[in-house]
């Protein structure tokens, strides 16, 4: 079998959408001819903020994984604050940052540069070298986030001349929350130095969607815009075999995920307290299953409708398939940020394969609204819209109460699937 070294620091039992994507496409290369070969960090010394042991289930058996250590500025972090979480997810577990918190940003920010995972690329950089000469390896992946990751990349590329694909799953100097890092002119100038010699040395691109391609080509720092390619997430079949249940007892809208302070749904919650009137109360509830903002319970609170929403913490990404398998409706945000046209969440695509009906609220020209649009999967609604939210709730509970089946996705969505989006890779890979 041809053989490809793929270099990525999430992996089970951390989780996250960004460990799945790599997961399941080691999964199926086998299956078209390829070996992957996996370096990633030990567990035990890494920093992640979340962790899903039933992600280890579903490494194959055959697939070769080498682990090396690190250095971890996280480490520092929890042990002076003593705090047993550490930032994650664009500092969503961080409503309202503490002195403290802010102070280590700050640090953070300008002292490792760009991101302080970087700490792991000096045992990498070592293993990767050994892997590469024994196995004779050509072709290297590294993906990111972290971003410190592409730099190894561009180490190796530059030692051992193999070919390499970057695959950045998010913006870099663009992200949402780069201004609360509080970097300074000579940090921001690094960060885009290293992003630029990325972009540019790289022999191919991979991005998830079609915004974050142009985002990239627009910083006229890719001279050659036929290398970079869009390779979305998507779901595993696997994962969606038992048929999907809908409760006729229960009208269930269910979001899974973060939802921070950056997401605005104040029109939604409007929408659904004007959806509520002459309906029985004990039968509708919102279901929150992941971190949740502080603040938005509190909007709940404020407009009386606390009662009708269900939080449960972050679950393993078996159970959290569960929780939209039974529900009623789908509710997706996209954070109201500059550049959020091209989020594409992980989510979107379970959403997808649970054939349950999305009401969206984010950018209507966006990428995830056009993924939505093209699967007959429901609809994208603007932050400010209100009425049309209340009639498509009152439609979809109308059917429901009829029993009549509302699922809605055509075949589109299939495209989506792990193995459809592997044979995309290979493509790739071999073009």
């Amino acid at each position: 079998m041809k053989k490809v070294l793929i270099i990525t620091y999430y992996w089970p039992p951390s989780g996250g959408a960004g460990v799945q994507r790599w997961l399941k496409f080691t999964k199926y290369l086998h299956e078209f001819g390829w070996e992957p070969i996996v370096l990633t960090v030990d567990e035990n010394k890494a920093s992640y903020g979340l962790r899903d042991k039933t992600l280890e289930e579903e490494i194959p058996n055959d697939i070769r994984i080498i682990k090396t250590k690190t250095f971890e500025l996280y480490s520092l972090y929890k042990f002076i604050s003593g705090k047993k979480e550490i930032p994650h997810s664009g500092f969503a577990n961080e409503s309202k940052p503490d002195i403290f918190q802010k102070l280590f940003r700050a640090i953070r920010g300008n002292l490792f540069i760009p991101d302080p995972r970087k700490g792991w690329n000096k045992f990498a950089f070592k293993a990767a070298g050994k892997i590469i000469k024994k196995e004779n390896i050509q072709i290297v992946i590294t993906t990111s986030p972290p971003h410190s990751t592409q730099i190894l990349g561009l180490r190796l590329k530059k030692k051992f001349n193999v070919s390499w694909i970057a695959d950045i799953r998010d913006p870099w100097t663009d992200i949402y929350f780069y201004k609360e890092m509080y970097r300074m002119a000579f940090a921001r100038n690094r960060d885009k130095y290293f992003e630029k010699k990325v972009l540019r040395n790289a022999d191919k691109i991979i991005v998830v969607g079609d915004f974050l391609k142009k985002m990239f080509i627009k910083k006229d720092q890719i001279k050659n815009t036929e290398k970079i390619f869009v390779l979305p997430n998507g779901f595993d079949l696997d994962d969606f075999q038992a048929s999907s249940t809908i409760s006729q007892n229960e009208f269930i809208i269910t979001y899974t995920g973060t939802i921070s302070d950056n997401y605005d749904i104040n029109a939604f919650i409007n929408a659904f307290g004007l959806f509520l009137k002459n309906k029985p109360e004990h039968k509708i509830k919102i279901r929150f299953v992941g971190q949740i903002s502080d603040n938005l319970i509190q909007v709940f609170k404020n407009k009386n409708l606390e009662k009708f929403i269900e939080i449960v913490n972050y679950v393993e990404h078996s159970e959290s398939v569960e929780y939209v398998r039974e529900s009623t409706l789908l509710l997706l945000a996209i954070p109201k940020i500059e550049g959020n046209e091209g989020i594409i969440t992980g989510k979107i695509f379970e959403y997808l394969a649970s054939k349950k009906p999305i009401i969206g609220i984010g950018p209507i020209n966006g990428d995830a609204a056009k993924i939505i649009s093209d699967c007959n999967a429901g609809k994208m609604f603007d932050y400010k819209t209100q009425k049309e939210i209340v009639e498509q709730l009152n439609n979809y509970y109308h059917d429901w109460e009829k029993g009549l089946n509302i699922n809605s996705t055509n075949d589109n969505f299939k495209k989506f699937s792990r193995r459809n989006l592997t044979q995309k890779l290979i493509q790739i890979i071999e073009n």
